[in-house]
């Protein structure tokens, strides 16, 4: 089959290969998906940068964890009435070498989950990272039906599948946003209020449109950059998802003002997320694709010979959408 793969850390047009790989075969429990869309996601390019140093131990990686295709075969155990179904799967790389940039990959049978008819490929494969993440940060402590909601980073891979959650189950969202077409961005995925980044200025403008109400909860993409300001206007008892701290990996926290708020701090990775969490994310998810009650936007689709200008965009950044390569 057709795969890319890395045997050494470094930049995408040093180290990432396109050529001939072993087809591989389901094991028990396991499916064969033939691979249409790969999706291209932070983590995957931090992991060819070397972020995970023992990774390659094992032997070159073909990277990415998200994509959608066809189940073509099953390994024993497996129904074979799967066999022909469009799925989009999660964690297809993690703790694994042979990841989604291939024509085909083998993964347990409840990682392929239903794609329907009305869904592309290309969308299916957004769905893993970006949706899931949106998900856990958004759902995990409970109801958000009728609380305010503060989402930072709206217009982003992961906030703008953030916004459109916490708005499905009926919460009132403020999003934040550095530009005016990101603005424009977490609008159009339903934000209520768009407001700049957090600070004090910014938080006077949330309380006015909360009038005067702290907010129950944060989905959080820069916890360094933001913690400080956002103590100032959530609840005691309040909630901070966050599944990322771009600023600074290993920010200091002021621990006994946000002990005496009783704050519960949700730090998410999509990878260890607990099954239980998983089988909410892809129910919802499935539920609100099928009804197409979800927006998605594709930023750039590569083929699979080009994937290491994809990841070169990825790492630029400033993206408004995802990026995925066809296969």
């Amino acid at each position: 089959m057709k795969a890319a793969w890395y045997k050494s850390f470094g930049t995408p047009a040093g180290v990432l290969e396109v050529g001939n790989w072993k087809n591989p075969e389901p094991k028990s429990g396991e499916v064969k998906i033939r691979i249409f869309a790969s999706g291209v996601n932070p983590s995957d390019t931090k992991k060819r940068n070397g972020a995970n140093p023992s990774l390659l131990d094992s032997g070159p990686v073909i990277p990415h964890s998200d994509g959608a295709g066809v189940i073509e075969a099953v390994g024993p155990g497996v129904s074979i009435d799967r066999i022909g179904e469009r799925v989009w799967v999660w964690n297809g790389q993690y703790g694994r070498q042979e990841g989604t940039a291939a024509e085909y990959i083998c993964l347990p049978n409840d990682q392929a989950v239903t794609l329907t008819e009305n869904v592309s490929y290309e969308i299916g494969a957004m769905m893993g990272i970006p949706a899931m993440t949106a998900h856990r940060a958004v759902l995990s402590d409970g109801d958000v039906n009728g609380k305010n909601i503060l989402i930072t980073g709206g217009s982003g891979r992961v906030g703008y599948y953030a916004i459109q959650w916490a708005k499905l189950f009926g919460a009132n969202v403020i999003a934040t946003a550095s530009s005016d077409s990101s603005k424009a961005e977490c609008i159009k995925a339903g934000a209520d209020h768009v407001v700049d980044h957090p600070s004090s200025e910014v938080n006077k403008e949330i309380l006015e449109f909360t009038k005067g109400a702290k907010v129950d909860r944060v989905v959080e993409g820069d916890f360094a950059a933001n913690l400080l300001p956002v103590l100032d206007i959530i609840k005691t008892s309040g909630v901070i998802a966050s599944y990322s701290s771009m600023t600074n990996m290993n920010p200091s926290i002021p621990f006994v003002r946000m002990m005496f708020m009783d704050l519960t701090i949700r730090l998410i990775l999509v990878y260890e997320m607990p099954m239980a969490a998983k089988i909410a994310a892809m129910k919802d998810i499935t539920k609100y694709l099928s009804s197409n009650q979800l927006n998605h936007r594709l930023a750039k689709s590569f083929t699979l010979d080009d994937i290491a200008k994809a990841h070169q965009l990825i790492e630029k950044g400033g993206n408004k959408g995802c990026v995925v390569l066809t296969i």
